[in-house]
């Protein structure tokens, strides 16, 4: 017998990095809500059957457009939606958007409901939810959302929720790393689920999903073998300054005057960063060669598929990649929630990264990336690949030989 597939709807979609692992999963993305007309272009071009309510034809602006309404647009009644998926712009509650002020200043604790633009986008979702009124939600936002105001004004909107005959998970902090994601990134994630007599949870690491999300990742597994075909791969000139500074950088180390940070091949990459919306994106450096990342290796990280595609500035690719929740980590929560919540027991199998599916020979992929990475580009090589301090005509026509390394 044919196992109907759960409908969800997305809200404040993005480039869509939560819908592409809810489809993995099993999930139907009926519809997405979204206010930026580049990404709606992102996610038209990559999701032609679901329906995107965003510019050109309509405002994405939640404010503006009721549920009733986006039910009108997209035929859709209450009950019939199983899941509604979304995060509300993070940025007034993030620890970066805070550290533009000292501790004790009122606007350090009070930013993120004080944006009139973006601080009360949460209880819009909530509206959503209860008026959708579907089997389960799932919330993801940063983990500043929990604690500032001391939790009440999430608490708040959330026993609306609970008004409504949800029972709702505890709001828990998850690392993407521990979900086979090759980056360290923390968010905070709520599901809440109707039909149940008991509270709900979330899973604490990718060992609760399946072996393939219980994988540890780094840097090296999502560069190596990066076609230079790919879209959205387009790398950046720096000026000779910038480059001097930049190949000074060790492992791990950051490059003040540029904020950037020198990735480590051997760990986890820093969170990847989105560059805001009003100006250019921007990303951390390459490990071997001393240029900031592409969009499209920057989508690695995130572990977008390679095929899907991004629309926009260059600028606004990296802000798309940037905000998204990572689709493995996405996809591993949506499987969690098909089996424990939906009695789906036939789960997706085949890892859903093909790209991190390969060899993982930490030392091995390294010496491949380093490799290629000097043989294409010498004058970007790192000062310390050279074993020097300084840079000279010499030093750059090195030839590099690797045996590799099993």
């Amino acid at each position: 017998m044919r196992i109907r597939k759960p409908k969800a709807v997305s809200l404040f979609t993005g480039a869509g990095g939560l819908d592409i692992g809810l489809k993995y999963a099993g999930f139907e993305i009926k519809a997405c809500l979204e206010l930026e007309r580049w990404a709606c272009d992102t996610l038209r071009a990559n999701n032609p059957e679901t329906i995107v309510v965003g510019p050109p034809d309509y405002s994405g602006d939640i404010t503006q457009i009721t549920p009733k309404e986006f039910m009108e647009i997209v035929d859709i009644k209450p009950n019939e939606i199983d899941l509604i998926v979304g995060g509300p712009p993070c940025q007034p509650f993030s620890i970066a958007a805070n550290q533009r002020f000292k501790k004790e200043d009122e606007r350090f604790k009070r930013i993120g409901f004080n944006d009139t633009r973006r601080g009360d986008l949460l209880k819009y979702y909530v509206d959503y939810v209860c008026s959708f009124k579907p089997k389960a939600f799932l919330l993801e936002n940063v983990p500043g959302l929990r604690d500032i105001d001391e939790g009440k004004f999430l608490q708040n909107q959330l026993a609306k929720l609970s008004d409504e005959g949800y029972y709702i998970s505890e709001p828990t902090v998850l690392n993407s790393v521990n979900f086979g994601v090759p980056q360290l990134r923390e968010r905070l994630f709520i599901i809440g689920i109707r039909g149940i007599d008991k509270k709900p949870r979330l899973p604490l690491s990718g060992e609760e999903v399946g072996s393939f999300w219980a994988k540890f990742h780094v840097v090296a597994h999502a560069l190596t073998n990066i076609s230079d075909d790919l879209a959205n791969h387009v790398t950046r000139n720096h000026k000779e300054a910038s480059l001097r500074r930049y190949r000074a950088l060790a492992f791990g180390k950051r490059e003040h005057l540029g904020r950037v940070d020198r990735l480590d091949p051997r760990k986890p990459a820093k969170t990847v960063i989105s560059g805001g919306t009003s100006g250019g994106g921007r990303s951390h450096l390459h490990p071997y060669l001393a240029r900031t990342l592409t969009v499209r290796e920057c989508a690695r990280l995130q572990t977008f598929p390679d095929d899907y595609i991004f629309s926009g500035t260059i600028g606004r690719q990296f802000t798309q990649v940037g905000n998204a929740v990572p689709p493995m980590l996405s996809a591993a929560l949506g499987c969690y929630m098909m089996k424990h919540y939906f009695g789906h027991d036939e789960l997706p199998n085949n890892p859903p990264v093909p790209y991190l599916s390969g060899d993982n020979n930490v030392e091995y992929l390294c010496q491949i990336l380093k490799e290629k990475s000097l043989a294409n580009s010498p004058e970007l090589v790192y000062y310390d690949l050279l074993g020097t301090s300084e840079s000279s005509k010499e030093q750059l026509s090195i030839t590099f030989d690797f045996e590799p390394v099993r």
